[in-house]
């Protein structure tokens, strides 16, 4: 009647999104696993501190739930919006970046320029910028596609654009930020077509930048030499990470028991962030570290697949933002394990979705409502050419119910 009776008909055998369950559950496992250990990790910190033993827990559970409403409003914005602003975007992306640089703005912590002052709390422009940056590099390669499979030139631009985030992290300095960028740069530009020979011949002028970069400050060469034999000064350069390998070897196949860790009690710095999993190693043993390393399998393996599934369908750019999100996720876990096992020199990243944070935690959050967002309209798209398959008389109504969707 009144033809709401077929409206409703009509949107039953339209295309459905769903959220990727797998993903989302591992991504809802790391938050819930990083409470816990937050929590087992930074009561002695705080108490010595004394600001109340649940200091950082209860920031931590905020700082959550304000990436819980990032993540929610990611998961209801379409990407075509996100698309559409993407050089906007980038342009806000590198004003927070100067922003730090600017007196009265910026803020200088531990003889670092990473912060801007925001009056009630203060926020890292890098952890916006890593999401920026992938949303303007899908949307670069989907507007270029040609280009940066067959041509030099076209891969310029995006290396360009990365090279001169990169020169801005090395001025504040933020040397694993910096690297972080450049690997997922060059691993969504790969996984768009790219020739490797064309990436070599770009990254090269690069490798001598690098180089200064990890050598112009005492402090970063001592970090190089250090984690190679962090025994030869295991009370000066070699402490935090021979700190960090004796809470690992503690915990051995089980652990020595939820909150029974010794090297969280002063032993080991910011065992609440950098090296939370050091403490999760002491307490929950190999176990607990094998199944974080699985869920973070299962966040970034989903992530690339469903990437996958997106260029395959011509949907290029919500593939190529799951891409981009999950190579940021899966490379700053990456270093991060690598860090606190002494297989990497110590870069200040935090472990995703588990350390303790503000800025980290907030933007995480968000990037995984993107993700989530990506995988719902890539498995709409599916449904729309399942539906297209089985009935061929709905593929135009189907076509008009996804279009615009990229």
């Amino acid at each position: 009647m009144f033809g709401f009776g077929n409206k409703q008909a009509q949107r039953r055998q339209g295309p459905r999104g769903s959220f990727d369950t797998p993903l989302l559950v591992a991504a809802l496992a790391l938050a819930a696993i990083g409470v816990v250990m937050v929590t087992s990790s930074s009561i002695a910190v705080a108490d010595g501190s004394h600001v109340g033993a649940f200091y950082y827990l209860k920031k931590h559970i905020g700082f959550l739930f304000g990436g819980c409403i990032l993540a929610g409003v990611a998961m209801r914005t379409e990407l075509k919006t996100i698309e559409k602003h993407s050089t906007l975007l980038l342009l806000l992306g590198v004003v927070g970046l100067l922003l730090v640089f600017v007196p009265g703005f910026g803020m200088r912590i531990n003889g670092a320029r990473r912060w801007i002052n925001l009056f009630v709390t203060s926020f890292q422009p890098v952890e916006a910028m890593k999401v920026i940056l992938v949303a303007y590099l899908s949307s670069y390669l989907v507007r270029h596609r040609e280009g940066v499979e067959y041509e030099l030139f076209g891969v310029v631009k995006p290396i360009g654009v990365a090279g001169f985030i990169v020169l801005l992290l090395l001025a504040q300095p933020d040397f694993g930020s910096a690297a972080l960028v450049v690997a997922t740069t060059v691993g969504m530009v790969w996984l768009a077509g790219a020739r490797m020979r064309n990436l070599f011949l770009l990254g090269l002028p690069l490798v001598p930048l690098l180089i200064y970069a990890a050598t112009a400050e005492d402090y970063r060469i001592k970090r190089l030499t250090s984690f190679l034999d962090p025994w030869k000064d295991p009370f000066n350069d070699g402490f935090q990470l021979t700190q960090a390998l004796i809470a690992v070897g503690r915990g051995e196949w089980l652990g020595v028991g939820l909150g029974s860790s010794v090297q969280k009690l002063f032993y080991l710095p910011e065992a609440h962030t950098d090296f939370i999993l050091a403490v999760l190693a002491e307490e929950l043993g190999l176990a607990g570290i094998a199944t974080v390393i699985a869920l973070y399998v299962v966040l970034v393996g989903r992530g690339l697949y469903i990437g996958l599934k997106g260029v395959e369908l011509g949907h290029r750019f919500s593939g190529y933002v799951a891409y981009g999100i999950s190579l940021m996720l899966g490379f700053q876990a990456m270093v991060s394990i690598g860090v606190n096992l002494g297989v990497l020199p110590t870069k200040g990243l935090t472990l995703p979705l588990i350390s303790s944070g503000g800025s980290s935690v907030l933007m995480t959050c968000c990037m995984v409502g993107v993700l989530l967002r990506a995988t719902f309209e890539i498995n709409r798209a599916e449904d729309a050419r399942q539906t297209a398959v089985r009935n061929p008389a709905a593929a135009v109504p189907t076509a008009n119910a996804i279009g615009g969707i990229a």
